[in-house]
């Protein structure tokens, strides 16, 4: 894989790119399938364009949002303590202090394991698939992709994992921990999760938006 920095020199906005970590300005050189350009003073990849990026990252997303919906509500893991066994969800742990003043907790809780998560994955499948098909851009494409990628850093499956392994070192020590089906699935959700980021190139989807082929 070659990488190619866009080249520094003054032109018409339309013909710049602007890097979104440290503002510094190039001259458009759209590389090749398969080729990247890279900011030539932090190393941010700008562009990427890869064959067939959308068509996977699509499928990625349905897949992921099949997860979302089955981690959500099927048995994350079962707990075994003094002959006491219960069940419980990805729901369920996010929605443990619905009582009281703790709801406000639990829904934002529930909203960045879940929803977030699940919104995105909406927003990317509505806004790929008529770029994909070699359509005019859907109806509000723009703001939707906009607000998806506004949504981004609030969307925190990877966190709640990250979190799930810690509690569950020390749980272990107190009572015996099952995996349920939604465990294995959340697992893998946050993998393709990542596959679905690496895959996106933003300014291929940009520049799609922003001018569709005439059919």
């Amino acid at each position: 894989m070659k990488d190619n920095a866009p080249h520094t020199a003054p032109a018409g906005l339309d013909h710049l790119i602007v890097c979104p970590r440290c503002d510094a300005a190039y001259r458009l050189a759209r590389p090749k399938n398969g080729e990247r350009a890279i900011c030539q003073q932090c190393h941010k990849v700008l562009i990427s364009p890869r064959r067939n990026a959308g068509l996977r990252i699509i499928a990625v997303a349905l897949a992921v949002l099949i997860l979302i919906i089955g981690a959500a509500v099927l048995p994350f893991l079962t707990i075994d303590a003094a002959g006491n066994k219960n069940a419980v969800s990805v729901l369920d742990a996010a929605l443990a202090f619905s009582d009281g003043p703790m709801i406000f907790l639990a829904l934002v809780t529930a909203a960045l394991i879940i929803f977030i998560p699940m919104l995105r994955v909406i927003l990317t499948i509505y806004v790929l698939v008529p770029v994909v098909l070699d359509r005019p851009p859907a109806r509000h494409a723009i703001p939707a992709f906009r607000l998806s990628e506004a949504l981004r850093p609030w969307s925190m499956a990877e966190i709640f994992a990250i979190g799930c392994a810690v509690a569950l070192v020390k749980v272990t020590d107190l009572a015996q921990v099952g995996f349920g089906p939604a465990f294995w699935m959340f697992g893998v959700l946050v993998i393709l999760v990542v596959a679905q980021d690496s895959y996106m190139c933003k300014w291929s989807v940009w520049n799609s938006l922003e001018h569709p082929r005439k059919s």
